[in-house]
């Protein structure tokens, strides 16, 4: 049988975030010759974010590897169920069961330094009288609890120029997990001050996940861009045989 074309590697960024956290691990994808994707995340609910990604991936001609960061991971999980996805890449991600939201995989697990820094704001729902919840965090602890192994000129710009997050984006219930018949990848940030580390064992453990594991912060793919353009590179090999 013939190997697959070559993948399109579409990069989905996580809350707090924009696809720029990707900077540093795009010129290694592309430098392979992989065509790259990396689309702005709505941030507004996990079903609406993970409908928005699925759109683009339907768009794609061929197979893609789906990878997603920290939320992103969510994304994916939701997102991943479309036919032409070969491989899902989860990098310091939420690996949700069916049926499970955010909210409740955290709430199994110690909460991490970014609970006590998180600020809440609200926001105009268009066509409401009601008013929607933006998440953001504090700018005076981005650094410490995001990527402290990042410079810190870098950090400080991450940290005033955070993309919100939706509350409503905790509370939805994934109404699917593609990682249950498509082969997926994990990295563990294991110095994530973000998500708790066990969340993400715990979630790649339970999907039967190829797994490394990276002494990291939470925004792995400035800190370690190679590691993590390598670990995409080893799910666009094993998918394309």
């Amino acid at each position: 049988m013939a190997p697959s074309p070559t993948p399109t590697i579409v990069l989905v960024h996580g809350a707090f975030a924009d696809a720029s956290s990707y900077a540093r691990v795009i010129p290694e994808l592309l430098a392979d010759g992989f065509p790259v994707v990396a689309p702005a995340v709505p941030n507004r609910s996990l079903i609406g974010d993970a409908a928005y990604i699925a759109s683009v991936v339907r768009q794609i001609p061929g197979p893609v590897v789906l990878v997603g960061h920290s939320y992103g991971g969510a994304v994916i999980t939701v997102a991943g169920v479309e036919d032409n996805v070969r491989a899902l890449v989860y990098l310091a991600g939420y690996a949700l069961e069916q049926g499970e939201s955010l909210g409740e995989l955290q709430g199994r697990f110690p909460d991490s330094d970014l609970a006590s820094a998180l600020l809440y704001t609200p926001f105009p729902i268009e066509g409401s009288t009601e008013t929607g919840t933006d998440v953001t965090v504090d700018a005076t602890r981005f650094p410490a609890i995001f990527a402290a192994d990042v410079e810190p000129e870098l950090t400080a710009v991450l940290a005033v120029s955070q993309r919100p997050l939706a509350a409503q984006a905790f509370a939805d219930a994934a109404p699917a997990a593609a990682w249950k018949t498509t082969p997926s990848w994990g990295l563990i940030a294991a110095d994530d001050h973000t998500i708790n580390p066990d969340v993400e064992r715990f979630g790649y453990q339970r999907a039967g996940m190829t797994t490394t594991e990276v002494p990291s912060s939470h925004l792995v793919m400035l800190a370690h861009p190679k590691k993590v353009a390598e670990l995409i590179r080893e799910a666009a090999r094993a998918t394309a045989q």
